[in-house]
């Protein structure tokens, strides 16, 4: 992995970007969206997580975070590893996934693949960290994220994500309670 790609300042602010293999769009349904925010909830209550930003796509998450405890690769492989476990059963449990078997698949594969999983994987191993250095920086990434189902064709208004802080940064409540920049 690139020196680029690593937290090296383990109290750093950063724009973390991560996706599913193979960039497969499984965030399609509600029950997959609520196990990351509800995920993303406990890491925040219970594991030190400092979420400033946030826009969860169909096969992707985006999210300026800082870990309290200097530990946020240990954080963010917590979030990684639950919601992986949590959405693949969700995908086993549901009569109405169309596409259950090929998704199965898929993630089985690409765990075959890897070293480092012992059987299917939805999530790609890297998660691409960016120190956020000056407020031009930040101010950048949380366009980029808030704008991202906007230019992807979900929305006209990136406050209307519902997956997305950027209600939060429009005088609203979003589904997350997040740290608000300052």
């Amino acid at each position: 992995m690139s020196r680029k790609y690593k937290f090296h300042n383990k109290e750093g602010l950063y724009f973390i970007s991560f996706a599913t293999v193979y960039w497969i769009d499984l965030l399609v349904r509600e029950q997959y969206f609520s196990a990351i925010i509800e995920s993303m909830d406990y890491c925040r209550k219970n594991k030190g997580l400092e979420i400033y930003c946030y826009c969860i796509m169909p096969s992707h998450v985006h999210m300026i975070m800082r870990a309290k405890d200097g530990n946020p690769q240990v954080v963010l492989g917590r979030l990684k590893e639950f919601t992986s476990k949590k959405i693949q059963s969700l995908i086993k449990e549901n009569p109405q996934e169309s596409r259950k078997e090929w998704l199965l698949w898929m993630m089985k594969r690409a765990g075959s693949m890897s070293s480092k999983v012992k059987e299917s994987q939805l999530w790609q191993h890297n998660n691409q960290p960016i120190e956020l250095f000056s407020s031009h920086v930040i101010d950048q990434k949380v366009q980029y994220i808030h704008q991202n189902p906007v230019v992807s064709g979900f929305v006209v208004e990136a406050h209307h994500w519902k997956y997305s802080s950027a209600i939060d940064y429009s005088g609203g409540k979003g589904v997350l309670e997040i740290d608000i920049l300052g």
